[in-house]
């Protein structure tokens, strides 16, 4: 059996110390075969946070991808934000939308942030180059596993306190499912979910990680693991008692 963690929303800058170690031990503890990080490392993105993220990351000693969250991006310094906005995650390069293949499934990225949109801009939004490559990634896996996509924004919402309002998001989950993806992982709303929805003739998995931040919104902090058996995929939201 395949497990893999599936954690969102940290929020170095304010984290819960208490959240994090109880994650850590759960790591250390139990091995999984892979973490997802999806998105929201930092508060703020500043420097400091992204280096308690790197620190956090790299201890944790297995196989981690991580996609970018809107807090990733600098919210005061304008020209970092839309020239370099992704400076500060230099140390985490390696990380950054790594697609993971274990024997038995396959983890591609899409990216949901936008530097720049007129609305909120804390809302998700898929581009075309972004939706392109994912779904030639989706495309490239072995189908005789599981294919998960992996992103910050919830394509659809899924019913929780906060919304992501994902620009191009239900044309996006189109895309993906009939070029075979089995499901797609996020974060953003700080609770967790798990759905299934019938899109052109395919079923897909649209499941949510809550936050190991102070920043709870309905639940306690949590995390998500994956049991991947075949193709059966069996989700377990593990809360911080």
């Amino acid at each position: 059996m395949i497990r893999l963690f599936h954690v969102s929303d940290v929020h170095f800058g304010r984290e819960d110390k208490a959240a994090v170690a109880w994650f850590d031990a759960t790591v250390h503890a139990e091995r999984p075969d892979a973490i997802i990080m999806t998105g929201d490392l930092t508060m703020r993105a500043k420097s400091s946070e992204f280096a308690a993220a790197s620190a956090w990351l790299e201890g944790l000693k297995r196989p981690v991808t991580v996609e970018v969250g809107n807090h990733d991006l600098p919210l005061f310094n304008l020209f970092a934000r839309f020239f370099r906005p992704y400076r500060r995650y230099l140390k985490l390069e390696s990380m950054i939308e790594k697609p993971l293949e274990i024997r038995g499934v396959t983890v591609v990225p899409m990216k949901t942030t936008t530097r720049f949109q007129l609305r909120n801009w804390s809302k998700g939004s898929v581009s075309d180059r972004s939706l392109e490559r994912a779904v030639a990634g989706v495309g490239d896996a072995d189908t005789s596993g599981l294919t998960l996509v992996a992103c910050h924004h919830p394509l659809i919402e899924a019913g929780t306190q906060a919304s992501a309002r994902t620009h191009g998001g239900a044309n996006a989950l189109a895309a993906l499912a009939a070029a075979g993806a089995d499901a797609v992982l996020s974060g953003h709303v700080h609770d967790p979910f798990d759905l299934t929805r019938e899109v052109g003739g395919r079923t897909v998995r649209l499941i949510g990680a809550g936050t190991l931040s102070s920043r709870v919104r309905e639940s306690r902090p949590s995390f998500n693991e994956l049991r991947i058996e075949g193709r059966a995929l069996e989700v377990v939201h593990r809360v911080m008692d």
